[in-house]
């Protein structure tokens, strides 16, 4: 009998490995909106060990949104790449600084594109936007 965590990870690997495009992105902002809270909330009562932990996880997220944007498939890819490369420099200095500030300014920033991306992939999901469509395709 597989134990509670053992089974817990096998259902986010099969949840991740099967999920589409789409869903996998939205997956990274909702992660990425989590770190980025609990990294606020952890810096703010003085557990910098734990916010640095969610902080370098958010910095993974963030790497990986920017490694997998085709800048090709849309005019506005570009731009969210300079985003995402700004978000990646301040995650850093937040880290840094142990700046909870900080850490809420690039929240503030996320939560915005999450927003839209959410938006995005359900329009995909009910097949009303080629835009949309394109633009979510990663890798």
């Amino acid at each position: 009998m597989l134990s509670y965590q053992s089974a817990r990870a096998r259902y986010l690997d099969d949840t991740v490995s099967t999920a589409s495009p789409a869903l996998l992105l939205t997956m990274l902002y909702d992660r990425l909106l989590a770190d980025l809270e609990r990294a606020e909330v952890a810096l703010r009562a003085g557990h910098r060990d734990v916010a640095n932990a969610q902080l370098t996880h958010a910095q993974d997220i963030v790497s990986e949104l920017a490694a997998t944007l085709n800048q090709d498939a849309w005019a506005g890819a570009p731009q969210l790449m300079s985003i995402y490369a700004f978000l990646g420099t301040s995650l850093v200095e937040a880290n840094v600084a142990a700046s909870p500030d900080q850490v809420a300014a690039a929240r503030a920033l996320v939560q915005p594109l999450h927003e839209a991306w959410t938006q995005a992939a359900a329009q995909v999901v009910a097949g009303s936007d080629t835009h949309a469509v394109s633009a979510l395709r990663v890798g």
